[in-house]
């Protein structure tokens, strides 16, 4: 291990797998009465409501993926972008309980990702850095900006745009999964990023992530140091992407000068306390720290142009699919089929591709693989499978991997491989800790990253296979909507006991992340409500 950061890492990740006999350690039980609020307001803030899509983009399914017509940076549009990637999505309820869902998934339904933007002039919007308050779909001013600094962005990046950014408050999640919950909130800014990505597509406009930028740069330029938080419920910036439409390369950076800029300027609001009592989960917040990224150089990424696979067609518009998936909670096992050509298209739209969302928003080269368990995909053969998204990876994960495996391309250049053929339900159910919607669909599958490599080289790339696994899982999410089925995602399963099954004794390779796709049970007893019909409540129009 070259130095005590890639160790303290390491330390986290191992002391946070769950074992058949023995969980990652987490809360005794959980107090609901002191359960983190899922949304932030800024007291003291100047609230700009943002209007409501009254048409949603006319992009057909194709339109997730490839470019479509240029939309101008005004209020509507980009109050549109934020609805169908941010924004809630429905409302659940049972007799004597009701919840909210969004468009962006979230372990537990806890949503430790928040949203920024620093916006130019549009519409009545002054120019300035806003909290994006998703509950009711409003910008929270937290800084007017001169409209000089913002001619100085636009001209570093030589076409017009915005910046958005995403944050985590580890305290949402860890409320309920304790010392585990950091990987969780990583997976769910992964997911965050692919909702923007994919609903920055609908409108013609292209996201680069910032990679050159420190946490700490992006911290400053938001104004959190000058930020109020309540104990614990600080947030920790992550991401900062660049919004924009034109056909040219952008920079992956700001300006020390710029940062300077937005750092000094003063910013308004006071984040209301989620939680009366919090409980700190020390080997979080250490982590956190040692995973913060510093300034590096700028990085461009080629992806090559492989051709996409559009043949399997659904009449569902691209807004249809984002406004209405959701996270299944059980499967009809008997139901719970799909077509080989579903399943290959499915799975290529997780390959990385240049000029292609979500994964041209840039955040690294693919370093995560998918270990597939093959329940009912007719055409197939029921087995266990290995999906390699990175060539280069292949000779050592075959030479990591049990001997006895086949290793049998299934098709001619498509990097899908049968391992084993046989009826695996029962190892998919027990490794995602025996839960049975892992074995009643028509397939699971870990996440499985190079990861020891990775992290000793760059200790700040840790949370980011995070992030890749949930932009994976936002694409399966959409996925499987397009295709009649409904996914979820699964954080609760037995890390080393997924190795084991592959063959694995070390950790080179670590599974991340789970998710499985099938025909989902329908519930009676819940009662969809319209995303903001409280805010039509509220005007007394409802």
């Amino acid at each position: 291990m070259k130095n005590s950061l890639q160790e303290l890492i390491i330390l986290y990740h191992e002391k946070t797998k769950h074992h058949f006999h023995n969980y990652a350690i987490g809360p005794d039980f959980l107090d609901w009465q002191n359960q983190p609020l899922p949304f932030r307001f800024y007291r003291g803030s100047e609230i700009l409501p943002l209007p409501l899509l009254e048409k949603d983009p006319d992009a057909d399914y194709e339109g997730l993926y490839k470019e479509n017509q240029q939309c101008s940076f005004t209020q509507e549009n980009i109050a549109g972008f934020l609805e169908l990637s941010l924004s809630l999505s429905a409302w659940k309820q049972v007799p004597g309980e009701r919840w909210s869902l969004r468009i962006n998934p979230s372990s537990g339904n806890l949503h430790p990702t928040e949203a920024y933007l620093i916006l130019p002039s549009t519409g009545n919007i002054p120019c300035g850095v806003y909290h994006y308050n998703s509950f009711l779909h409003c910008l929270e001013k937290r800084t007017e900006v001169p409209e000089e600094l913002w001619q100085k962005v636009t001209e570093h990046f030589k076409t017009e745009g915005f910046l958005v950014s995403l944050s985590s408050i580890f305290w949402r999640e860890a409320w309920k999964y304790g010392e585990r919950a950091f990987r969780y909130c990583n997976h769910d800014t992964g997911h965050a990023i692919s909702s923007l990505r994919f609903s920055a597509n609908l409108f013609g406009w292209k996201i680069k992530y910032l990679n050159s930028m420190s946490c700490d740069d992006i911290e400053r330029t938001l104004g959190f140091h000058k930020t109020e938080w309540k104990e614990l419920e600080e947030e920790y910036g992550e991401v900062l992407c660049y919004v924009y439409s034109s056909n040219d390369d952008i920079s992956r950076g700001l300006t020390e000068e710029i940062i300077s800029s937005f750092s000094n300027l003063s910013f308004i609001g006071i984040p209301d306390e989620l939680s009366i009592e919090k409980v700190k989960w020390e080997i979080i917040y250490n982590t956190a720290e040692s995973v913060k990224k510093s300034v590096t150089e700028e990085r461009f990424y080629d992806y090559g142009n492989k051709k996409l696979d559009l043949s399997s067609v659904t009449q569902l518009k691209a807004s249809e699919i984002i406004r209405q998936r959701r996270s299944a909670v059980d499967f009809n096992r008997y139901d719970s089929v799909i077509t080989r050509e579903k399943f290959f298209s499915i799975l290529d739209k997780t390959l990385q591709r240049n000029n292609t969302a979500p994964f041209d928003i840039e955040i690294s080269m693919p370093s995560v693989h998918l270990f597939i368990f093959v329940h009912n995909v007719k055409g197939l053969d029921s087995g266990i499978y290995f999906f390699i998204r990175n060539h280069h990876d292949l000779e050592e994960i075959k030479k990591l991997s049990h001997r006895s495996f086949l290793w049998k391309e299934v098709e001619r250049d498509f990097p899908l491989y049968l391992l084993k053929k046989g009826n695996f339900r029962e190892e998919a159910k027990l490794v995602s800790c025996i839960q049975d919607i892992a074995g009643d669909s028509a397939f699971s599958l870990g996440m499985i990253a190079k990861f020891r490599e990775t992290v000793e080289k760059e200790h700040w790339r840790y949370p980011q296979l995070f992030w890749e696994a949930g932009m994976i899982g936002q694409v399966l999410y959409l996925e499987a909507e397009a295709k009649g089925l409904r996914g979820t995602g699964i954080g609760c399963f037995f890390d080393d006991a997924v190795h084991e099954i592959i063959g694995f004794k070390d950790n080179v390779y670590q599974s991340l992340y789970h998710f499985t796709i099938g025909m989902p049970m329908k519930d009676e007893r819940l009662v969809d409500c319209p995303p903001y019909y409280h805010l039509k409540r509220l005007n007394s129009e409802y």
